[in-house]
């Protein structure tokens, strides 16, 4: 069963714990996808959600796709019609990195 809560600021987590496993799935959806896009801006989601893997204030390109790595983990993201999301699957070990790496580029992409 999954457990969601509401943070202050309005941020929502959504957690489910499988104890036998030894891997965790992290993503970051956004209200952001095709669907509210004019005709003008049309692809604008997906252009920022490849821009976001460019660099942050803190890390390069580079270190973004490496720091996930060179964990045997994996970073990606997709855009729909209706939210683009940011994930990264890794070891439970490595959870506080997952957290790191994804809200830096969250939060302070170039």
């Amino acid at each position: 069963m999954y457990k969601k809560h509401v943070l202050e600021n309005g941020l929502t987590i959504i957690g489910e714990e499988i104890p036998y496993v030894k891997s965790i799935s992290l993503g970051v959806w956004i209200n952001a996808g095709s669907r509210i896009e004019d005709e003008e801006i049309s692809g604008v989601s997906h252009f920022i959600e490849h821009m976001l893997f460019k660099g942050t204030r803190n890390r390069t390109s580079k270190q973004i796709a490496s720091e996930i790595d060179n964990l045997g983990g994996q970073i990606n993201a997709f855009t729909s019609k209706e939210c683009t999301c940011y994930y990264v699957k890794l070891l439970d070990s490595h959870i506080d990195i997952g957290i790191d790496v994804l809200s830096d580029m969250i939060l302070n992409s170039k």
